[in-house]
């Protein structure tokens, strides 16, 4: 338990620029505490102990307005940052040094049972109100966009926009990053409509051009 409140803490102090003190990061940062809480109420969880492990996550979510099933499982350097509105599945599966932004979801679809909740790889980002939803990984060093709803699983190394949500960076189109190095830009990232209407409007430029040409030429013979 220390082992994974060491790394939790030390991936607060090197992700967010606003913690200026361990203190400060203990005490004042609801991510933090629902990780805590949901590492208590997992080890009931595992020992089939469901009421009290439920009975502490609903505390968790009234003190930190965080929601994580206490049957997720969440891996070491996890940090969910802000956190309102985070909602975490019971079959949820969170990788090591994974940060997460406010309103986002790791949800299922429909009433399926077994594993409906998805795997998140290593070195993840998961920027603010994504929606992942379904019983799929998203590969190691992969990065969510703001407001996208994923429906499918993402190869590791990509960055995906959109609703539903499209891969528009791929391994070999980027800089691989080096190991545990988190990419935490939520700002810089391709739009793939505002690419297509690009593209839309320099096929059409191009098509006026033919246009005006043909119909000049007309015009010159007819004269």
């Amino acid at each position: 338990m220390f082992k994974h409140l060491k790394a939790d803490v030390k991936a607060v102090m090197e992700r967010d620029p606003a913690a200026k003190s361990l203190l400060e990061v203990l005490l004042c940062y609801p991510g933090l505490h629902a990780i805590m809480f949901h590492r208590v109420s997992h080890w009931f969880y595992k020992r089939k102990l469901y009421f009290i492990a439920r009975f502490i996550s609903t505390i968790a979510r009234f003190l930190t307005a965080i929601d994580i099933h206490p049957g997720a499982k969440i891996g070491e350097g996890v940090f969910i940052d802000h956190g309102i509105g985070v909602v975490i599945g019971e079959t949820a599966e969170i990788g090591n040094n994974v940060t997460i932004y406010q309103g986002v979801t790791l949800g299922g679809t429909g009433k399926d049972v077994g594993k409906r909740h998805p795997t998140i790889g290593n070195n993840v980002v998961v920027s603010s109100g994504a929606k992942v939803l379904g019983p799929f990984r998203v590969g190691d060093n992969s990065k969510i966009g703001a407001g996208s709803v994923v429906l499918k699983e993402v190869p590791p190394n990509c960055t995906v926009v959109g609703v539903p949500g499209r891969v528009v960076v791929k391994e070999n189109k980027r800089i691989p990053l080096a190991e545990n190095c988190i990419d935490l830009d939520q700002i810089r990232l391709p739009d793939p409509v505002a690419q297509e209407l690009e593209s839309l409007r320099e096929r059409i430029n191009k098509l006026e051009e033919q246009v005006f040409k043909l119909t000049g030429r007309e015009n010159n013979e007819t004269l």
